[in-house]
């Protein structure tokens, strides 16, 4: 039996600030579907080179009181980056929280704007413990 993985669903509530934090990550569209009759749309996003593993963002034109504000229950998106001192920095200076900031030099972990917990890992060895993130407290959940 064969297995291919194909991409990773998650429902947004506000598809443009979902989209701009992804793009912060440094994915971009690849796809995008809109379903007039269905009311939706579909907005694959992934890394560049990397078009074989999307993110599909869902999002309801009428609302989706149905999703949770603490998504919690989803688990998380993970990406490795090259240098997790300078993508953290880069989110940061961009509004975004730290929420588990890389004080080991190796994962950190943020939240998308429908509370979307993605953790990001230091591709390679980890790096050397550095200020401020080394003696940064964690923010909120992750």
């Amino acid at each position: 039996m064969s297995l291919t993985y194909l991409h990773t669903m998650i429902r947004v509530k506000d598809l443009e600030k979902t989209i701009a934090f992804f793009e912060l990550l440094g994915l971009k569209e690849t796809k995008r579907y809109d379903s007039e009759a269905g009311r939706f749309s579909l907005i694959f996003l992934a890394p560049p080179g990397q078009e074989e593993c999307p993110v599909e963002l869902t999002y309801n034109w009428d609302g989706d009181d149905e999703l949770p504000s603490d998504s919690r229950h989803f688990g998380h998106l993970a990406y490795g980056v090259d240098d997790i001192y300078a993508t953290c920095a880069h989110l940061q200076a961009n509004g975004i929280t730290i929420n588990r900031p890389p004080r080991d030099g190796h994962m950190a972990f943020v939240r998308s704007p429908d509370n979307i917990s993605v953790e990001l890992l230091q591709n390679g060895d980890r790096l050397a413990p550095a200020e401020p993130w080394a003696s940064m407290e964690n923010s909120g959940h992750w």
